[in-house]
């Protein structure tokens, strides 16, 4: 609809409803003044009538003058809107006789009998019906009668229809001639109020369709215009400020719309990640959804001195363009001062599609003219340090300063991408592998014994299960150091890979003892096995430093399942004893089993069994404390709380008797009185820092025991702020919702939470998104070489850089070195534990500062 219909429709709908408003009320109020009026007009005719009646009674009248009288009256109206009737009442009736006169309707009646008068209204219709009351002058005529008698009615009746209709008309008449006259001057006023809009409209139209792209802002001016209305005027003054600060801040729509349809194709999930290198690809052919670009290319750092650059191309290239776009990034990469000496140790890879245009064709200028670079100063995440595009583009000015955003959030994505796929990689190779030597590690060994035992407990079939152990490993060490200790482990590994079959299961169980099962093998061919075994490792030699050359011997334990025994850890304690055996005898033979073995190390079982009994018994289970030292303060943290057994002077360590305690179901009374002991050292010495105290899930969900633990906490006196429980995973929990249920009990109680051995399984991980976890003690095995090793060296920064993004402290177990804790320092640990820092204790010291060893 256009504003001049608009408001002329307006006006005219507000001239109709003023006249039509204006008609029906004046109406009303004619309407009622006239109903009152004859009202008021009735009510004196009656009383006219009435009074000539009393005129000519007092004179003294006969019948036929009464008569006469009243015809006249009713005579005397009979042209008019208004009739008089008169009625006589029943005491002038019975004195004088009836009268001809009309029935007397129901007004009449109540009017006679309660000598009252009644007005009533119906439709145009106005009736006063007037009683005639005796009076003290009336009762010389009318002898029976008493004063207030109603001695008769008149009924005065009016029909005001015809009058109002008449007036209406008149009134309708008038309104009539004067509504042209008002609709004229409106339409004026519409007429002049339209025309200054329309113009307004029309110079702004004019300005605003001038306008086709940024530039064009500038030619748009908003000059000084009398409109004829304050209004308008004021309204162009703002328009002209408005265009003013558009011209500082307006982007070409066309140049936005590219850059925010290349940045919404940067999107990370857990498939672009997966499959990195696919998703790469993707994306470029996203972009060339929104700008043609022949090629997308991405330089990461690996080393030290080693590039690696991923080409991905949008078609199927010839070779001089494969050629001319190395040589192009090459030359990027030797025209930068950062990178000039490195162009000899770079790897390029090519990506083409399956699907692509084929015989994709650039040339030099095209290449040189189209392709846009961006290089960092240091390694961004995911080590990427440039990225660049080849697209068509890029000759416009304004785009290239629009993708140098874009390439610098590529460069973020390109390289978040690759850093979450290394990391995801790194988590999941170091959850199921030893790092150094690449076997199964020992959670994962565990793991796949458990499923072996059901396995051939459902088929009914044997295997046989190998504790190896290198000879005087510890010499090899200590002589030539731990890079050649690493290299003599990863030879070995490598030499016993080449002789078991393939389904047979090797596992670095810990330092230099590793762990083999051989499936559907029973003693004789598990005993062949092992000869192959030791047979490799004396052919097995490697070179020192110094060039001496070392060979190595091992000795292996043997056991059989079932033969030996039906649970994995006896089976497993079993092979070890038979590794001691072996070792025994002279070492670098194999421990074969017999009954008597059988008999002696059943009977060393019973009796680790009856030592755990008799130590919760009579408490000879104590706590050891062993420092945990705060890299950023130098200062000790808190104490790791370690169980030992005293007896009669012979400290037994935890990992001697800690599964015993366990299997006996013991562990959660030994956890206890442990805990008891060491708050107690904490009170009595005034030690103010933090208890780390080991719990095994197992322990947490038995019974009441996270009840008893709050009562010891409580009854020492120590707040539960300085309490960090330790969660270990010697044993698997089948309910961990039992177990998240507990731990979040502990934490809302103001308890803190901490994964011990991190790494070292799958559960931590489990543990670490299931629960509101404090700190991360990494596995000790990745901290003690991570100068030498770098897989070990990497999972340690991976797991930093997750737990710093959970806001979780870091420890790192098993410091034996002070070149492995500067290390940590530089790394960005947050905190240590170890030999270096210090020994488990029996005494808990109060004084928490740390002096270093030597110092």
């Amino acid at each position: 609809m256009r504003l001049r219909t608009f408001i002329m429709a307006s006006s005219a709908v507000v001239a109709i409803g003023f006249f039509g408003g204006s008609y029906v009320m004046i109406s009303r109020i004619f309407d009622h003044a006239i109903k009152q009026n004859a009202l008021q007009s009735s009510a004196a005719l009656a009383q006219v009538t009435f009074s000539g009646m009393y005129q000519i009674m007092s004179a003294g009248w006969r019948r036929k003058q009464a008569e006469a009288f009243i015809e006249a009256t009713r005579n005397a109206t009979l042209n008019s809107p208004t009739t008089v009737q008169i009625y006589r009442g029943a005491v002038v009736a019975k004195e004088y006789g009836e009268i001809e006169q009309p029935l007397l309707d129901e007004t009449l009646r109540r009017v006679l009998g309660s000598g009252q008068a009644v007005s009533l209204e119906a439709g145009w219709q106005v009736r006063n019906v007037i009683p005639l009351n005796a009076e003290e002058r009336c009762l010389r005529c009318h002898n029976d009668a008493r004063v207030g008698d109603v001695l008769g009615a008149i009924d005065v009746r009016q029909d005001l229809g015809p009058l109002i209709a008449q007036a209406r008309g008149e009134f309708g008449g008038m309104l009539a001639l004067l509504a042209p006259l008002a609709m004229i001057v409106a339409a004026f006023a519409v007429w002049v109020v339209n025309r200054r809009i329309e113009r307004s409209i029309e110079l702004v139209d004019e300005s605003v369709s001038s306008v086709n792209a940024v530039a064009d802002l500038k030619q748009v001016r908003f000059d000084r215009h009398d409109l004829g209305f304050d209004e308008l005027n004021r309204l162009f003054a703002h328009l002209g400020e408005l265009v003013d600060k558009l011209k500082s801040i307006a982007v070409d729509k066309e140049v936005l719309r590219f850059e925010i349809g290349l940045l919404e194709k940067f999107v990370i999930t857990s498939e672009v990640v997966r499959d990195w290198k696919e998703s790469i690809a993707q994306l470029l052919a996203d972009i060339n959804q929104v700008v043609t670009t022949h090629v997308l290319f991405s330089v990461f750092q690996v080393g030290d001195e080693l590039f690696d650059i991923e080409i991905f191309w949008r078609g199927r290239p010839d070779a001089a363009s494969r050629d001319m776009m190395e040589r192009h990034v090459r030359g990027c990469l030797a025209a930068d001062p950062r990178f000039s000496g490195y162009t000899t140790t770079i790897n390029v890879h090519h990506h083409e599609p399956r699907n692509g245009p084929a015989d994709l064709v650039l040339d030099e200028d095209a290449m040189r003219l189209h392709t846009k670079t961006l290089t960092v100063e240091q390694p961004k995440i995911g080590g990427i340090v440039g990225i660049g595009v080849n697209a068509a583009a890029l000759e416009d000015d304004t785009v290239r300063l629009v993708m140098d955003s874009v390439l610098s959030t590529m460069l973020n994505v390109v390289g978040s991408i690759k850093a979450i796929y290394k990391y995801t990689r790194d988590l999941e190779y170091y959850a199921t592998r030893d790092p150094l030597t690449d076997l199964f590690n020992r959670r994962v060994f565990w793991d796949l014994l458990a499923y072996e035992v059901a396995r051939s407990q459902r088929h009914g079939c044997p295997f046989t299960l190998m504790v190896i152990d290198l000879d005087n490993f510890k010499l090899v060490n200590d002589s030539f150091g731990h890079v050649t200790g690493d290299r003599y482990l990863q030879e070995f590994a490598v030499a016993v890979k080449h002789v078991l079959r393939l389904g047979d299961v090797f596992a670095r169980y810990g330092g230099d003892e590793f762990a083999l099962f051989v499936p559907e093998a029973d003693l004789d061919e598990g005993r062949a096995v092992a000869e192959r075994v030791l047979e490799a490792v004396e052919r097995m030699e490697i070179q020192a430093p110094d060039g001496t050359v070392i060979k190595g011997t091992a000795s292996i334990g043997l056991a059989v399942y079932p033969v030996h025994s039906a649970e994995p850890k006896d089976l497993f304690l079993f092979a070890d004893n038979m590794m001691y055996k072996a070792k025994g005898a002279g070492k670098h033979r194999i421990g074969v089993p017999t009954g008597e073995d059988m008999a002696a190390v059943f009977r060393d079982i019973n009796q680790m069994n009856v030592l755990v009994l008799n130590a919760i018994s009579e408490r000879k289970v104590v706590p050891y404390f062993q420092p945990i030292l705060d890299l950023h303060t130098d200062r000790v943290l808190g104490y790791e709380v370690l169980s030992r057994i005293n007896e009669n002077g012979n400290i037994i360590v935890a990992e001697k008797f800690i599964e015993f305690a366990e299997k006996a179901g013991v562990i959660h009374r030994l956890d206890a009185m442990v805990i008891e002991q060491a708050l107690d050292a904490a009170a009595r010495g005034g030690f103010d820092g933090c208890l780390f105290i080991n719990l095994s899930p197992r322990a947490l969900v038995l019974g009441d025991f996270v009840r008893t633990l709050k009562s010891i906490v409580s009854a020492s006196g120590i707040a539960p702020e300085r309490i960090v429980f330790e969660i270990t995973e010697r044993d698997t929990v089948k309910n961990i919702a039992i177990l998240e249920k507990l731990l979040n009990d502990l934490k809302f109680d103001g308890f803190n939470l901490a994964i011990d051995d991190f790494g070292s399984g799958f559960s931590s991980f489990h543990y670490l998104r299931r629960f509101a976890i404090d700190y991360l003690k990494l596995e000790g095995e990745f901290v003690m070489n991570i100068l030498e090793n770098p897989k070990d060296r990497s999972f340690v920064g991976t797991m930093c850089a997750l737990a710093a993004d959970l806001d979780i402290c870091v420890v790192a177990e098993h410091v034996e070195t002070a070149a492995v804790l500067a290390e940590l320092r530089r790394m960005g640990l947050d905190c240590a534990q170890g030999q270096y820092i210090g020994p488990p204790h029996p005494l808990l010291p109060a004084e928490r500062h740390w002096v270093a060893p030597g110092a």
